[in-house]
């Protein structure tokens, strides 16, 4: 492979590697909502407090009650950061094919400009970039 193939491909390589270390470590974060006598690993702690979020879109509010027992992977992004865009097809494609198998995908959309904090914004980014699944949003770092 020449070099210049090669480097075509690092944007796809670090995406994907971004992409699986943030599914690992939010895969370790939310497990640790079910009781230490159920988990055959370390408990990483609670689960985020989603009391923090300003609004939801696409769902009423969700809170660790409700979802305790249940596998939730939780996606922190901001619509213009490329690297919270790049793994989002993928979130939105699990989101889709494992709804009926029980996994819970919620987004926690936190603000990098000062445009991102307004709802309206990101609400009309949740629109066009077509993501179904809930959305707390996160203006006042709460979550985060």
């Amino acid at each position: 492979m020449k070099t210049s193939q090669r480097a075509r491909q690092l944007p796809k390589l670090f995406s994907a590697f971004f992409m699986i270390t943030c599914m690992v470590a939010g895969a370790a974060l939310l497990t640790a909502t079910t009781s230490k006598s159920q988990l055959a690993h370390t408990d990483e702690g609670p689960l985020p407090d989603l009391d923090g979020a300003i609004g939801w879109l696409n769902s009423a509010p969700l809170s660790g009650k409700s979802l305790h027992g249940k596998v939730v992977l939780v996606d922190f992004w901001t619509y213009t950061c490329i690297n919270s865009l790049r793994p989002l097809p993928y979130v939105k494609s699990w989101a889709a094919k494992y709804k009926d198998a029980g996994l819970v995908v919620i987004g926690v959309h936190t603000p990098e400009f000062s445009f991102e904090h307004e709802p309206v914004n990101v609400e009309n980014a949740v629109h066009d970039l077509k993501v179904t699944y809930p959305v707390a949003i996160d203006s006042n770092y709460r979550i985060w």
